[in-house]
């Protein structure tokens, strides 16, 4: 067994493990990247990648049907099932080269592919390789997660993963799951022709404000979808092509194909932590404020760390460490401003707290600002005015947006980048969009909140009117 010994080990080359990687290589720290399975991770080859290909074919096909608002005759679309993941296939493997072995190789990173164990607090085992590390980080990720369902061990289903290689259209796709991965791929199936019906448990899309996802989901139920919520599956029983889904209140759903999207969890089972002092929580990884694990070399990133389970908070989380591990600076993780986004038609986006946390955190405090998507010139043009923007306002700084409409998951930066800067409302109000763009949205919504501090403002009016009465 060769031993090897390098400043930073990172197990798993996902967003987070491959941006620390780069990071650190180019910096001049000497770094090990473990991959026992396909570079990029599941962002790239199952998760946000192949899915948002999938929903642009959905997108294409869906607009050929309704044309004719825009004055071009509708037309009945030829779906190709197969060619549209070949569509997806293309998609990953144009950016495949971004995350390969080769590329960072170039940067000085070892990339050793095999799956990495712990076998003592400071050193891990990879096949032939033994690894001491100054510093470890974990990224492994995470996985689909299938509940213990009676019946499902003996009928066909597919997870994120698996839907790549189908290559024949379900004719009715059942959904178990009706959060941001469900309805995505709900919306994707039904725009390129199967029929679909999403089965949840609790509410349909309930991480996001009530009133905010209930825009996307009349609009999802209006292109067909059947949305059955409240609906906790007892039982499935079938086979391929003929699967049944029955529900706690008895309610039974029929369809040819079935598609588990209930959650996820962290891929930390085999990475023999009980040998390195690291401990777990129903989530992932413990970690503080740092991202370190109860080992003190240890980081864990990402998914594997148990919190938000966004691409772009692993690769947030990879500066964090690159600040931490290289150079002995505190760095500290934090998730207020960290935006999320559901790509359904209409979009579904969300930073920092909702209105009800807002009203919860902050009380009589809170000031909601509010603007409607059918008050914007862009979004009239492109007939897309269904949905609104509100920022939750506290002594003039915004601790939240949400937005359901049009690019929704474009426009909330904004209120990102606001709520990381500690930026007042008044900075958004002061920005000029160009005209006429749907990014108005997030000044317009800044002015509604300055709106009765002006025009309803009796002292703003009398010194006015003293100004005016001695103006030359």
């Amino acid at each position: 067994m060769e031993t090897i010994k390098t400043d930073l080990l990172i197990i798993g080359a996902g967003s987070g493990g491959l941006s620390t990687a780069a990071g650190a290589a180019q910096m001049g720290a000497s770094v090990v990247l473990l991959e026992g399975h396909k570079m990029g991770g599941d962002c790239l080859n199952y998760g946000c990648v192949p899915s948002k290909a999938l929903i642009a074919s959905g997108k294409a096909a869906f607009e050929m049907t309704h044309a004719q608002d825009y004055g071009v005759a509708n037309v009945v679309p030829q779906v190709d099932y197969a060619a549209a993941k070949d569509h997806v296939n293309d998609v990953i493997a144009t950016i495949e080269p971004v995350d390969s072995q080769e590329r960072f190789e170039s940067f000085g990173v070892r990339v050793i592919r095999e799956y990495g164990q712990f076998i003592s607090p400071t050193e891990v085992e990879a096949g032939p390789y033994k690894i001491i590390a100054r510093r470890v980080v974990i990224s492994t990720g995470s996985s689909p997660f299938v509940p213990p369902i009676p019946g499902l061990d003996n009928v066909p289903y597919l997870t994120n993963e698996s839907l790549w290689e189908l290559r024949e259209k379900p004719e009715h796709l059942l959904v178990i799951g009706g959060g941001p991965i469900g309805m995505e791929m709900a919306q994707a199936h039904r725009r390129l022709g199967s029929e679909v019906t999403v089965i949840e448990g609790m509410k349909a899309l309930g991480k996001d404000d009530p009133e905010m996802a209930e825009v996307v989901l009349e609009n999802l139920r209006a292109e067909g979808i059947e949305i059955a919520e409240e609906a906790l599956a007892k039982e499935i029983r079938g086979e391929a092509g003929a699967i049944e889904v029955e529900t706690q209140d008895g309610r039974i759903f029929k369809g040819t194909h079935l598609l588990m999207a209930v959650g996820r969890k962290a891929n930390v089972a085999k990475l023999g932590l009980d040998k390195a002092g690291i401990e777990t929580t129903r989530t992932g990884i413990k970690v503080d404020d740092s991202l370190r694990t109860t080992n003190k070399k240890v980081y864990a990133i990402g998914d594997a760390a148990g919190g938000l389970q966004f691409t772009h908070v692993a690769g947030y989380h990879a500066g964090i460490i690159i600040r931490s591990a290289l150079f002995g600076l505190p760095a500290k993780a934090s998730t207020k401003h960290i935006p999320w986004a559901t790509y359904t038609q209409p979009e579904l986006s969300q930073v920092g707290l909702t209105e009800a946390q807002a009203s919860e955190q902050y009380g009589d405090k809170l000031e909601v600002a509010r603007f409607h998507y059918h008050h914007n010139d862009r979004a009239i043009a492109e007939r897309k005015t269904k949905g609104l923007i509100k920022v939750m306002v506290v002594k003039g700084k915004p601790v939240g947006a949400s937005i359901a409409g049009y690019q929704a998951g474009e426009l909330i930066s904004t209120w990102s980048l606001a709520i990381a800067n500690g930026l007042k409302m008044s900075a958004v109000s002061n920005m000029i969009a160009p005209y006429p763009t749907v990014s108005e949205m997030n000044k317009r919504v800044a002015g509604a909140y300055f709106s009765p501090r002006l025009f309803e403002n009796d002292t703003v009016k009398k010194v006015v009117r003293f100004v005016q009465r001695w103006l030359p």
